[in-house]
């Protein structure tokens, strides 16, 4: 009886939302330079220019980080009707770090606003390429699907690092290869609150997604705009892969594991799923982000190859936990 209580408890999403949150102050107080919650909530000055200035802005960008990557993952995952599908197996991250680049190419003095106009316009455009590839192909079974992006993905990175060493853009470009938070400040993150009102949409047109996902002749037949839908998905993906690298940049594997995650625990939903999937979202990123700061304080380990490690071993285990039960 009260092992069934606990689950039931588990699967509230208040639970995870209030380890969120202890998790968020705990988070807040992580750092070089000495910081007291206490302090901050009694009026100290230098503890409350310290929390405006970095370590609110941080927390914020991972918590938006770590919801939008899972919700895009989830989202693709649904339309493709592949649990091996996300932003970093079909190319979609990639694709943006190529149109970063030609935004650089382009204006002499990018703003951060240029660099995410030009990253979403090229990875909407190459994250179409994607499915009309996925058209072609005759046999779509779980691991050739993400083995094409992943393929198509590489591509697009061998491209990007030709044109980087042609014009000299190499140290330019690294800033967008991994992952990091350490450079987070007032001023410089908030062009990530753009995603936020996709993921409000992403929410009302779940089940549509749903429906756009088990194909267009079934679409058509429930009075559904096949292509309407899948455009506007591909839209949301783009926009908030592109606000993430542009701002904090590349992260693997979170909407990869994630989604597939809750899949075990919550079925496939995509209505009920999204709000306990950006929960586990920001939970995740930000328990990885805890663990870089603290692994080798003072210093820090960029949050991708944290992210990398951690979320290898989670794909490992669900590929087991699926290839089990067959």
């Amino acid at each position: 009886m009260k092992s069934t209580s606990f689950n039931k408890i588990l699967r509230h999403p208040w639970f995870w939302l209030l380890i969120l949150v202890l998790l968020s102050s705990y988070s807040i107080t992580l750092g070089v330079k000495n910081f007291s919650l206490v302090g901050m909530l009694s009026g100290n000055q230098n503890d409350i220019n310290l929390a405006i200035i970095s370590r609110i802005p941080r927390l914020i960008s991972i918590i938006i980080t770590g919801a939008s990557l899972s919700i895009a993952g989830l989202i693709m995952q649904t339309m493709t009707q592949n649990r091996f599908v996300s932003p970093s197996t079909a190319g979609t991250m990639e694709w943006c770090r190529l149109g970063i680049m030609f935004a650089m190419l382009l204006f002499a003095n990018a703003t951060t606003l240029h660099k995410m106009v030009v990253a979403f316009i090229t990875s909407i455009l190459g994250t179409l390429f994607f499915m009309k590839i996925l058209k072609t192909l005759k046999f779509k079974n779980a691991v050739l699907v993400p083995l094409v992006g992943l393929m198509l993905g590489s591509v697009v990175s061998a491209i990007t690092s030709y044109f980087a060493y042609r014009f000299d853009m190499v140290q330019n470009m690294s800033s967008w290869m991994q992952g990091n938070f350490s450079l987070v400040m007032k001023g410089r993150y908030e062009l990530i609150y753009i995603g936020i009102p996709f993921l409000i949409i992403a929410y009302f047109y779940a089940n549509k997604f749903t429906i756009a996902g088990m194909g267009e002749s079934f679409a058509k037949n429930l009075g559904l705009n096949h292509k309407w839908v899948v455009s506007l998905g591909l839209v949301i993906v783009a926009i908030i892969t592109s606000t993430v690298v542009v701002t904090i940049g590349t992260i693997p594997f979170i909407g990869l594991i994630i989604p597939n995650l809750v899949a075990m625990r919550r079925g496939d939903n995509l209505r009920n799923s999204l709000p306990i999937t950006a929960i586990f979202g920001s939970l995740f990123l930000l328990l990885c982000d805890i663990l870089g700061r603290v692994i080798i304080f003072p210093y820090e380990v960029p949050i991708s190859v944290i992210v990398s490690i951690v979320g290898s071993v989670l794909f490992l285990i669900i590929l087991y936990r699926r290839s089990r039960h067959g």
